[in-house]
């Protein structure tokens, strides 16, 4: 009989991802093919806009790429710089490093239907997915984009 945990095990977590890993290459050619390039491992991105004269975080975007893919986990850009081309500008750069820096071809993030869909609509994402109710009341949006 198994014992089933519920603990967060950073450990565990690392061999999961180790043998997950291990699985997939093996049953993936597009996984084999990815072994042992610049593009196997994971490298995070963060792109930060900081006051002039100061250290105040005026913006931000992390990301990481992997696979000649960018993925941006985070990006976001203080109330009193909003509508300025601050986000454009963070997220340009972001793809600019992924693109001329790692050789990624493509990008792809998450957002939900109340942050900015449009915004990354409008900077040629196309939405390739959608999760109704998640959480419950909104949308998430999947959006990919061709960088090369």
């Amino acid at each position: 009989m198994f014992r089933i945990e519920t603990e967060v095990d950073k450990d565990r977590r690392m061999l999961l991802g180790e043998r997950l890993d291990s699985s997939n290459t093996g049953r993936s050619p597009a996984m084999r093919a990815l072994r042992g390039t610049p593009h196997d491992d994971e490298v995070p991105l963060e792109v930060w806009a900081l006051e002039p004269g100061t250290a105040e975080l005026a913006g931000g975007l992390t990301a990481l790429t992997w696979g000649r893919w960018l993925q941006v986990d985070l990006l976001w850009v203080a109330d009193t710089h909003r509508g300025t081309g601050l986000g454009t500008r963070l997220l340009d750069e972001a793809e600019r490093t992924a693109k001329e820096d790692r050789g990624c071809l493509y990008a792809r993030l998450e957002t939900w239907d109340f942050q900015a869909p449009e915004f990354y609509q409008k900077r040629g994402y196309a939405v390739v997915g959608r999760v109704e109710d998640y959480p419950p009341g909104a949308t998430e949006f999947i959006l990919t984009k061709r960088l090369a």
